[in-house]
């Protein structure tokens, strides 16, 4: 679901990961019509790697 969210509205995906300060730079890329496509590829990896960390986390805490 965040995945979607990252293409559709990239800014809000950030505050959804909890780095609200890299969503306000998001949504500043996003208003400019050439920004919003590295703006959705930003919040795309973003949201990636918040999953990979959340599943090192959760290996890494079960030891």
């Amino acid at each position: 679901m965040r995945l979607l969210i990252a293409l559709i509205l990239p800014w809000l995906s950030f505050f959804t990961i909890g780095r609200p300060f890299a969503g306000i730079v998001c949504l500043i890329l996003q208003i400019t019509l050439i920004g919003w496509l590295p703006a959705a590829i930003w919040a795309a990896y973003s949201v990636s790697q918040y999953h990979t960390d959340q599943k090192i986390r959760r290996t890494l805490g079960s030891r």
